[in-house]
């Protein structure tokens, strides 16, 4: 449904005692593609615009939208994962989750010959509206797409064009659609042998380097078997090693690097009888060329440099924190009898927290008038607590530091069925001055203002790459809006206050490395939708039956929909149904998998002009 574009404020209603209380029409700037263009050409926008370049550049996405959907789209035996930030490249994982698939992607417009037909139907349909008794397309076209166009007949937002093909069609000519879609789209580069036999490559896990060039990846398996068990010193190699339990058992890892341009491994690196978190990398982070993998387990952080495809350590912070900190400590023939779980001494990181929080007590008591003690009580009263305190997750705020979070070891286990609204807290740690320089508690407002204010660098977004731009809180009105929204309802909320909503806000950090997509179509400054339904973080969300529909923000115009629900007739699936969406970085195509119980379906979401379809006249 169009709207009529309007050159002026035409007034709607105008008081008659006070001629100055009038109430105007918003202007809806214009929409088609080519008057964009021409403008953006012209003028650079139309009227002053408060937002930067970014935004006029990737303003032109709202005349060109995904607007066709295509459900149980038949795909090769791979688990589909996600584009290189450049969108040159869609990377796979074979069914045995053994070997990693980089397809090429043949542009959002590679499979418009499979729709020619459908465009033909449609025009048939504009120039011989159906009369009283429905629907008659020719008989040769009788059988083609027949559901579809009377679905789109009756739907006023698909402007008498089929905007789907769903579960309910089920002629030759969609299933053919379906069978050669993916083909028609996706090119085969390279498939490549990553996981050591017994290993399995996480499907969650999946990291891109600063030039597109490597892609990081990991497997694991369990740690040992019937023939062969980790030795106790494997198990504990620091005196803050955690005790493995059945929900944290304990696994043999390997981070592998492959290189995208020529198809072959080229380094991996082996983590035995550890707990490292793979799944949406939460227990890696690589910034620019600099990759941290904090280990739960042996409560250690490696980093690695990442070079010519491979990894070159740098450092291990936790037990020590310089490189020759080890060395020192060999030196010393005591030390070199007693195993690191019996250790008496504190990790050096351990001290190197317990020092600040001490040194932040002493300087509060001696700079008061008074000399009031209370931080140092306060700071005695919760030792043993600090001590017994473990790293949970981590995340790279820059090359030079670390933002940890800690908990109990309950939490960092798995023990605790309500982790998020557990104490903990929060350490920015310097690496190569091996100090702590604030430390922060989940309940802390200052953190809140930091995290709203300043979300591009919790986010490590580049604002100066395509690639790297989402909107957030500290970049966008909207999206700052949803946050606020989400803020009241959990203070306002029946057990919840403004303690819980710090909590609550908070969980979300760190912030896992690259979860965020830069589609424009995902973009709260262009696009209105539901975002508890889709969102630029990379999660599975629950699946409705409804389509989310995307609304213009600059005009409040249905621009399309997407259809990601069960649209077959008779489903009714016991299971919790989660549908999971990659969109390209920068081209009008998305890819849903919808999960139901143990059932897969893959669905495309594409740019489809019928008008473009049809042959010349």
């Amino acid at each position: 449904m169009e709207f009529p574009r309007l050159t002026k404020n035409a007034v709607i209603f105008q008081d008659e005692i006070d001629p100055l209380n009038v109430l105007t029409a918003k202007r809806i700037p214009p929409q088609n593609i080519a008057t964009r263009l021409a403008g953006r050409e012209v003028w650079g926008g139309f009227g002053p615009r408060s937002g930067t370049e970014k935004f006029l550049q990737r303003s032109m996405y709202q005349s060109i939208v995904p607007n066709f959907t295509v459900t149980h789209v038949e795909k090769p035996p791979c688990f589909l994962r996600k584009f290189t930030p450049d969108g040159k490249l869609f990377v796979a994982f074979s069914a045995d989750q053994m070997s990693v698939e980089v397809y090429y992607f043949q542009g959002p417009q590679a499979a418009n010959f499979l729709f020619e037909d459908l465009a033909k139907n449609w025009n048939y349909n504009r120039n011989n509206p159906s009369d009283s008794s429905g629907f008659k397309p020719p008989p040769e076209k009788r059988a083609k797409m027949s559901v579809s166009d009377r679905r789109a007949k009756n739907d006023p937002y698909s402007r008498g064009f089929p905007d789907i093909i769903s579960a309910e069609d089920k002629d030759n000519y969609s299933q053919e659609i379906r069978k050669k879609i993916f083909q028609a789209f996706f090119k085969l580069k390279f498939r490549v042998r990553v996981a050591p036999q017994g290993e399995d490559l996480n499907r969650e896990c999946s990291l891109f380097t600063e030039d597109f060039r490597y892609l990081v990846v990991g497997s694991a398996t369990y740690a040992h078997d019937d023939y062969a068990q980790p030795s106790h010193n494997e198990i504990y190699r620091t005196n803050e090693s955690v005790e493995p339990n059945e929900r944290f058992p304990l696994e043999d890892y390997t981070i592998h690097i492959i290189d995208l341009k020529h198809g072959v491994l080229t380094d991996s690196k082996s983590f035995k009888a550890d707990r490292i978190f793979l799944s949406h990398n939460q227990g890696l982070y690589l910034f620019n060329n600099t990759l941290a993998v904090l280990s739960v387990q042996h409560q250690t952080i490696s980093i690695f440099h990442v070079d010519n495809g491979q990894f070159w350590p740098v450092r291990t912070i936790g037990r020590f924190c310089y490189e020759d900190d080890e060395l020192l400590y060999s030196a010393v023939p005591s030390f070199l009898s007693v195993r690191p779980k019996d250790e008496v001494f504190f990790s050096t990181l351990k001290q190197r927290l317990l020092a600040f929080l001490f040194r932040k007590a002493y300087e509060k008591a001696h700079e008061s008038v008074d000399q009031d003690l209370t931080e140092i009580a306060r700071l005695r009263q919760y030792y043993e607590q600090l001590v017994n305190l473990r790293i949970w997750k981590m995340q790279l705020l820059d090359e030079d530091h670390l933002l940890l979070k800690y908990s109990s070891e309950d939490v960092v286990t798995l023990k605790t069925p309500e982790p998020n609204s557990q104490h903990c807290l929060f350490v920015i740690y310097n690496i190569p001055k091996t100090n702590v320089i604030a430390v922060f508690e989940n309940t802390t407002e200052e953190l809140v203002d930091f995290f709203e204010n300043f979300t591009d660098n919790f986010r490590n977004n580049n604002l100066t790459m395509e690639g790297r731009f989402t909107s957030s809180p500290s970049n966008n009105m909207y999206a700052r809006q949803i946050h606020q929204k989400f803020r009241q309802t959990i203070t306002s909320a029946r057990y919840g206050g403004p303690v819980e909503a710090t909590k609550r806000i908070l969980a979300q950090l760190p912030i896992s490395s690259q979860s965020y997509s830069s589609s424009p179509y995902l973009d709260q400054a262009l696009f209105s939708y539901d975002d508890h339904r889709v969102s630029s973080m990379e999660r599975p969300k629950a699946c409705g039956e409804i389509p989310i529909r995307f609304y213009g923000r600059d005009s409040g115009i249905y621009k399309f929909q997407v259809h990601a629900g069960i649209l077959s007739r008779g489903s009714a699936p016991s299971g919790r149904r989660l549908v999971a969406f990659t969109f390209h970085p920068s081209a009008p195509f998305a890819i849903s998998v919808q999960r139901t119980n143990a059932e897969y379906l893959v669905h495309f979401h594409l740019r489809l002009d019928p008008h473009s379809l049809l042959p010349p006249i």
